[in-house]
């Protein structure tokens, strides 16, 4: 559904076209099942920017 919507507003609304890969390759959803989970994973979400700049697969 993300795509499709991106793609029409490509078409209609005149938004800047991309022209890598939209989703990252071999992405798999988690399910949260308890607290200590949950901590795990938000707390990659929250530092994992911090490794952005060196990381050597970001553009592939």
């Amino acid at each position: 559904m993300t795509t499709n919507e991106y793609i029409r507003g490509v078409k209609q609304f005149g938004w800047q076209r991309f022209e890598g890969k939209l989703w990252q390759r071999n992405y798999y959803e988690h399910i949260i099942r308890n607290e200590q989970s949950y901590l795990k994973i938000s707390e990659y979400i929250m530092n994992n920017p911090k490794n952005w700049e060196g990381d050597s697969l970001k553009y592939q």
